[in-house]
């Protein structure tokens, strides 16, 4: 079974989508995913339009802040999105923590109150057939091997996209992460870096490079892993630090390509 490959378009912003999504389609790509505004995106239609055009799929798009933040202006706009995700045919909805609090160690209220707010995301995207993915994350307020398991063990209804560079960061064993979370998997991202360190405070500071640039986890192993259970949803690769005088999308999309041949040469 061939896994589903897509790019992160992390960084854009304001790109010219049709020739963006043409490069990504060049280098190999099977569909994208989008965090762009969408006063850019504009109408549904314009967008199916412009995918279709480049046989380029927006395959998950993502929160503006997290669920986390339960003020009203937060949870509508957020809201819209996802009625926009469902228009355009995406296949999740992805979202991340917010921050930590301040002067204090996080607590089991604060994950509770966190895993609520994305059980009433999840429960609003359900009526459009659309499915939550939360994106574990270094430095917010999940930050630890011990807390993701228990803000999973809170969630019902919102499901979960494993980054593997931030398992592999808390010193979760990405491949032994996929598989005691498999029940609730829906998204991977693939991330590489070149090398870690920590700040005094604790914050990881991981210098991001293209997926197999560095090779510091066993992609093999968790391509094949994910490929022997049956993994049917997307995999996405991100981008590492941009590059001085190459930051825009088309020269990202172009540069995407290594990434996709490094995973063609494991097989994927």
């Amino acid at each position: 079974m061939a896994l589903k490959m897509s790019y992160c378009a992390l960084r854009w912003q304001t790109p010219d989508l049709e020739m963006a999504l043409a490069e990504l389609k060049k280098a190999g790509w099977e569909g994208w995913e989008g965090r762009l505004p969408l006063d850019w995106l504009g109408p549904p239609e314009r967008l199916r339009q412009v995918c279709a055009n480049a046989g380029m799929p927006m395959v998950v798009y993502t929160a503006s802040g997290s669920p986390d933040q339960r003020d009203w202006a937060q949870v509508e706009r957020n809201k819209r999105r996802m009625e926009y995700a469902a228009a355009v045919g995406v296949n999740c909805f992805m979202f991340m923590n917010g921050g930590k609090p301040e002067g204090r160690p996080v607590s089991a209220g604060d994950l509770e109150a966190a895993a609520e707010g994305a059980e009433q995301w999840a429960e609003y995207a359900a009526q459009f057939g659309l499915e939550l993915s939360y994106h574990i994350h270094t430095n917010l307020l999940v930050d630890s091997a011990e807390d993701w398991k228990r803000y999973m063990g809170l969630l019902k209804k919102a499901r979960l996209c494993i980054d593997v560079s931030h398992a592999d960061l808390w010193g979760y064993d990405p491949v032994a992460s996929i598989v005691d979370f498999w029940s609730q998997l829906n998204y991977i991202h693939l991330q590489d870096y070149s090398s870690t360190s920590r700040a005094a405070d604790g914050t990881y500071l991981p210098v991001w490079c293209d997926v197999g640039q560095a090779a510091s986890l066993d992609f093999g192993a968790i391509l094949q892993t994910l490929d022997q259970r049956g993994f049917s949803r997307w995999v996405t690769s991100c981008p590492g630090e941009p590059i001085p005088g190459q930051e825009d999308p088309i020269s990202e999309a172009k540069r995407s390509k290594r990434m996709r041949e490094y995973l063609r040469g494991l097989g994927y």
